[in-house]
């Protein structure tokens, strides 16, 4: 039986394709899916896949995951940058999990330079646009090992 991974989307990534396509890349979150969903085939993978743009929605996803996941993607957005709880709930799950993000948030607003998120994870991968998820997805079945 495949392992299973979660995959979430935060705030806003809904909008991907036409929100700020010179920061964020012209890529559709839908296309982004349908090469997860293509290379966790290719790996013996599922996937499950959700976007929100409410964090509460998001906190409840990840501690739903232990029951049904064996890791988590998370591309947390804006979320990323004072979301405490999205922290807690992926230390309270326990996971292997890696964190995403389309753009380099180090080249970004200072604000954005700080992911609150990161310390809760196994690994970040950070500028890539859509390829970082499919590296995120390779890192997680190494993991998985």
């Amino acid at each position: 039986m495949a392992q299973r991974i979660m995959v979430l989307h935060g705030p806003n990534l809904n909008l991907l394709g036409k929100r700020e396509p010179h920061i964020y890349g012209e890529i559709t979150l839908q296309s982004i899916n349908t090469q997860l969903e293509a290379k966790a085939e290719e790996m013996d993978l599922e996937l499950e896949i959700h976007q929100s743009n409410h964090e509460g929605v998001l906190v409840d996803f990840i501690q739903e995951a232990p029951a049904r996941c064996a890791a988590i993607l998370i591309n947390p957005a804006a979320l990323t940058h004072y979301s405490i709880a999205l922290f807690d709930a992926l230390k309270a799950a326990d996971l292997p999990a890696v964190e995403i993000h389309l753009s380099n948030i180090y080249r970004r607003e200072e604000f954005r330079q700080k992911s609150v998120v990161s310390p809760a994870v196994n690994g970040v991968i950070s500028g890539l646009g859509s390829q970082g998820y499919l590296l995120g997805l390779e890192a997680l079945a190494s993991l998985l090992k």
